[in-house]
């Protein structure tokens, strides 16, 4: 039952089957049995199937509220049960990419330090090279960034992919077949990131490797948070990490327009010293898989 729950929740994170199934790793099909194998079992329609999308009922935003409960309990049993407290010191300090300390990382400490109120954290939020740095130096033991390079001082390890996606205020009525091309995509208004970000990054590689001189960007800000507040008052555009806007898909703040036949993905990483073992980094790494998303 729990791997089933778990498995609704991500679908309902991502109102995308494909998607769940990525992060899963596992078939659409079995994500797509697991969920009718609950909608048989509770008697209820959770997921209204459009052509090239799905939404949550009532029925299933409901079921949602007491999953969460549900999939948190079980997570305390498995901390009371199978892990010991005591194994933990009493500060870690590693660094962590702006995307991820915005929105992923503070959700999985705060639920870290209910099973382990004795541990203290110090979390440095910067770009990927300079996380590198602090690892190199020394001044950390671990991090997760954005990408991986070929230094042999330094190990990757997969995360979670990342995508960037189109978003606009969820009441723009343009484009009402929810995609566009890419020719669309260079006239249309964008949002931006500044110079230096790691998302406006990926993305002007994205530009290079389509041979895009340029996008229509017409307004700039140094966070996303501040363009997302800028969309809800806005028919303008923006490519965010869809990390950043999973809560605003939910809350029906915003809406994904498709880039027909292209996709911008970039991996997340844990990275750490080459020959660096830790137990207390193996277990923690552990624990955010299993509660990133959760």
């Amino acid at each position: 039952m729990k791997t089933k729950l778990q498995i609704f929740k991500i679908v309902a994170k991502h109102l995308s089957f494909t998607k769940a199934a990525e992060q899963l790793y596992l078939s659409q099909p079995a994500i797509s049995k697991s969920i009718k194998n609950l909608e048989q079992e509770f008697k209820t329609t959770l997921f209204i199937r459009k052509r090239n999308s799905i939404e949550l009922t009532d029925e299933g935003k409901a079921f949602l509220v007491y999953v969460n409960k549900i999939l948190a309990i079980y997570t305390q049993m498995e901390e009371q049960f199978l892990h010991k407290k005591d194994n933990f010191p009493n500060f870690i300090n590693f660094g962590v990419s702006t995307t991820l300390s915005n929105y992923i990382i503070p959700k999985i400490i705060a639920k870290f330090r209910v099973q382990f109120p004795q541990t203290k954290f110090n979390i440095i939020s910067n770009n990927s090279e300079n996380i590198e740095n602090l690892i190199l130096n020394e001044d950390i033991d671990f991090g997760i960034t954005e990408g991986s390079t070929s230094n042999p001082k330094l190990q990757f390890e997969k995360f979670i992919k990342d995508e960037i996606v189109l978003v606009t205020n969820v009441n723009n009525k343009a484009f009402q077949k929810g995609s566009i091309d890419i020719t669309m995509l260079q006239k249309i208004p964008i949002v931006a990131r500044e110079n230096g970000s790691g998302t406006k990054e990926i993305i002007d590689t994205f530009l290079l490797k389509h041979k895009i001189s340029k996008l229509n960007s017409v307004v700039f800000f140094n966070s996303t948070e501040a363009i997302k507040n800028y969309l809800y008052h806005s028919d303008h555009y923006a490519l965010l990490s869809i990390h950043s806007i999973s809560d605003d898909l939910m809350n029906n703040k915003l809406k994904i327009i498709d880039i027909k036949d292209l996709s911008i993905e970039r991996w997340f990483y844990f990275v750490n010293r080459t020959g660096y073992l830790s137990n207390t980094f193996n277990y923690f790494k552990k624990f955010i898989r299993q509660n990133y998303n959760f």
